[in-house]
């Protein structure tokens, strides 16, 4: 996947950055990925001109809204709203499997833990209280066989991660047997190689569509949305969903459609 030099800022002002980081790119360097050259933050410093602070994670497969504080005071200010809860996040995901009804999911996740980077942490950590809410938006069925079926069905669910451990949506949609798309650790390679060859695109299909936060120093709320990016109008268009039916509004955190 090319990507262009210049990241997509969604919102900015003297204190806070948040932009639209695209599937494949890392939040910043890993000596996971020590060949890679181009990172989110590294990209976000040179187009505003100061240093900043990443002020949550997002996998690298996960496209979607990304915060960055301007400065460490204000980050140290803004942390608290994650630790505590006070961050409302809303996702896509598009998922293996009829998913009919929403539901809440309270099912706790051990820590997954780098082979490398955590040799020397404790393997017999307890599971972590996980929580998530989803609902489903849509639903498709296609003609065609894969694994032991003549057709094959998805869901796009639109989930809210209450707590944030590492991998909740990928694992929790897993455990419910309705895995994510293109998850290549926690999902079904038969349907991640159907989407490879038949749509013609590799990736993640789970996208940070919605984020809200008060603001730290202004301490207004502050609404954020990105678009979905050309592969999705594009896989939702073969699946004969309207342009309409993209629009998906999702809720926000007192339950009125977000731009409502």
């Amino acid at each position: 996947m090319q990507r262009n030099p210049m990241i997509n800022i969604l919102f900015e002002d003297e204190h806070i950055v948040a932009v639209h980081k695209p599937s494949g790119l890392l939040v910043h360097r890993s000596y996971l990925a020590r060949k890679e050259t181009e990172f989110a933050m590294q990209m976000v410093r040179d187009q505003v001109g100061c240093h900043v602070f990443p002020l949550h994670r997002l996998d690298r497969p996960t496209s979607g809204i990304l915060i960055f504080a301007k400065s460490a005071e204000v980050a140290r200010v803004m942390q608290p709203q994650f630790a505590e809860r006070g961050i409302d996040k809303r996702y896509l995901a598009l998922v293996r499997g009829y998913v009919n009804e929403a539901g809440h999911l309270d099912y706790p996740l051990k820590e997954e833990l780098d082979k490398i980077a955590d040799a020397r942490a404790s393997q017999d950590k307890e599971a972590q209280e996980a929580i998530t809410d989803y609902r489903p938006l849509n639903q498709v069925e296609l003609p065609f066989p894969v694994g032991r079926y003549d057709s094959c069905r998805y869901s796009l669910v639109e989930m809210k991660p209450v707590t944030g451990r590492k991998h909740q949506l990928r694992r929790h949609m897993a455990h419910l047997r309705h895995p994510i798309i293109g998850d290549t650790s926690h999902g079904d390679g038969r349907h991640n190689k159907f989407y490879r060859d038949h749509f013609g695109v590799q990736r993640l299909w789970l996208i940070a569509k919605t984020l809200s936060f008060t603001h730290p120093v202004t301490e207004t709320v502050v609404a954020l949305e990105t678009e979905l990016e050309a592969e999705w109008l594009q896989l939702f268009e073969a699946f004969g969903w309207s342009q309409q039916q993209s629009d998906y509004q999702l809720l926000d955190r007192d339950g009125a459609a977000l731009g409502s």
